[in-house]
């Protein structure tokens, strides 16, 4: 089994982050509970690099993602796309239709993936909330007579709303919401999901007050939209070539 992983940081696992600050997130996560599932290590790659927007996914991560031969191909974006004005939610189907179809024409089994709802916590609430609920219905529109994918819906889960799932800085998941889409990527691929992982007990770091949050948070990123920098600016791919996964991570 060979698994590789693109997209952007909801992929990469930002809010998931290990004590030395490197990010873990659902898809390593997904690796390590698909290896255990199965009983022995499957390979494992992640192409994801955070603040990308769909086609510079698409267009930046596709084929080499493809180049290294895998079994399963995991894709989500959109997510930054939908953060900007004059977002074209049909572009980003596009992407979503372009990554099945070189899936499918190089015998790759695709896992389309609809990001977490962090309206909640966020500036322009109800934009965010009605533009992804615009485009999760018209990718599984677009793609909905496609037999071979593996979809793991994540957008119209209510749960995953709830502020325990996310990190403090309310756009990223935290270690809690990384495990719950694991735990629905693992079930769509009709593996084993390990006791816990669709609601760990464990608590999260508290959420600053509106004042800090957005001295800390939307400033930032306010400050890089007005600049044109990206979070992944410099930044590579966390494993660009085959990883063994066993058991954990």
């Amino acid at each position: 089994m060979r698994y590789v992983a693109i997209g952007d940081s909801f992929t990469e696992g930002v809010g998931d982050e290990r004590p030395d600050g490197t990010p873990r997130g659902w898809a390593d996560l997904t690796a390590a509970g698909w290896a255990a599932s199965l009983g022995e290590p499957i390979e494992y790659a992640n192409l994801a690099i955070r603040g990308k927007l769909a086609w510079p996914v698409v267009d930046g991560q596709l084929e080499a993602a493809l180049a290294l031969n895998p079994t399963h191909l995991s894709f989500n974006g959109g997510g930054n796309d939908m953060l900007r004005p004059g977002t074209d939610l049909e572009r980003i189907v596009d992407a979503f239709v372009t990554v099945e179809r070189r899936c499918r024409e190089q015998g790759v089994t695709p896992i389309l993936l609809a990001g977490a709802d962090p309206s909640g916590g966020l500036p322009m609430s109800k934009l965010i909330r009605r533009r992804g609920d615009e485009l999760t219905e018209a990718v599984t529109k677009r793609l909905r007579r496609t037999d071979g994918i593996v979809w793991a819906i994540n957008w119209t889960d209510a749960e995953l709303r709830d502020p325990a799932f996310w990190s403090p800085d309310r756009l990223h998941m935290n270690f809690r919401g990384h495990h719950r889409v694991a735990a629905r990527v693992l079930e769509a691929l009709g593996q084993r999901v390990p006791e816990g992982w669709w609601a760990l007990t464990e608590q999260g770091a508290p959420h600053l007050g509106t004042r800090d949050y957005y001295r800390a948070h939307v400033g930032p990123w306010v400050k890089r939209r007005l600049t044109g920098r990206s979070s992944g600016d410099g930044r590579a791919p966390k494993f660009g070539e085959w990883i063994t996964v066993s058991g954990e991570f």
